[in-house]
């Protein structure tokens, strides 16, 4: 008589997949989740119905969470942080594989935000026009949207208005009366330079920075000592990009005078 094939509880299955080791790990309840990554319940049920986080292993009719989990939720809010879409993040985590692991994630977080200075912030008109310390006709928002150091949304309760980096620069453009054709000059030159300039930087931060430091299997301490380095050297590039402009501009103008 042949012997009747012994159907595996799940539970059991997930042990010989993973280890008695992977399912102590896997110990958070979703309240537990949520506290640990800063999160609400409900925002962190929603980001999983989204299926920016993996699917929890379930024991019985018990839902477990662990570092992956975590991991990935800490990426979200970096990501929000630095003025990502909920749609762009769920994008990009869908590019990434299903089991990478915390430090993988630790050092994707660094490069996609190692050159972002700060995070966006919603203001109303009124608070738009207070943090800036003046007001603005509607020409002068405008301007402000197309040169894009500012960004408008639309919501039910009026539009918002998030001042990106460069901001405060548009506004001293404005107190100063400059023409709007010559800061839209200014400001075409300096984007398509910029662009130029942060995509190279990037793909020598990508290839000649991250990629090393991925092959050594960097445990998680070592993964978020690089993402401050990174942060130190995102500093110290800028910092050289406006040296190496002060140097090009003296260069310009002397050479001019010695045409005259």
């Amino acid at each position: 008589m042949s012997a009747v094939p012994r159907v595996v509880p799940e539970s059991e299955a997930l042990r010989d997949d993973l280890g008695e080791s992977a399912e102590a790990t896997y110990s958070m309840s979703v309240d537990e989740l949520a506290a640990t990554a800063g999160l609400s319940v409900r925002t962190t049920r929603y980001y999983a119905s989204l299926g920016l986080i993996p699917p929890p292993q379930r024991r019985g009719r018990m839902a477990w969470y662990g570092p992956p989990h975590v991991a990935r939720l800490e990426m979200i809010r970096a990501l929000q942080g630095h003025g990502f879409t909920l749609q762009a993040i769920e994008g990009y985590l869908a590019s990434l594989p299903p089991d990478a692991r915390m430090e993988d994630l630790a050092v994707q977080r660094a490069m996609l935000t190692s050159w972002t200075l700060s995070g966006p912030e919603e203001l109303t008109r009124r608070q738009l026009e207070q943090h800036a310390g003046r007001k603005f006709s509607d020409d002068e928002l405008a301007l402000a949207e197309e040169l894009g150091m500012v960004r408008r949304s639309d919501a039910e309760r009026g539009p918002r208005f998030t001042p990106v980096h460069g901001f405060d620069v548009t506004v001293r453009l404005l107190d100063l009366g400059i023409p709007v054709a010559g800061v839209r000059a200014a400001n075409d030159a300096i984007v398509r330079h910029m662009e130029a300039l942060a995509e190279e930087l990037t793909e020598v931060l990508r290839e000649d920075v991250i990629a090393p430091l991925r092959a050594q299997d960097l445990s998680r301490d070592e993964a978020e000592k690089v993402e401050q380095n990174l942060s130190q050297l995102r500093h110290l590039t800028l910092d050289a990009i406006v040296s190496a402009f002060q140097r090009s501009a003296n260069d310009v103008i002397a050479r001019s005078l010695r045409r005259r």
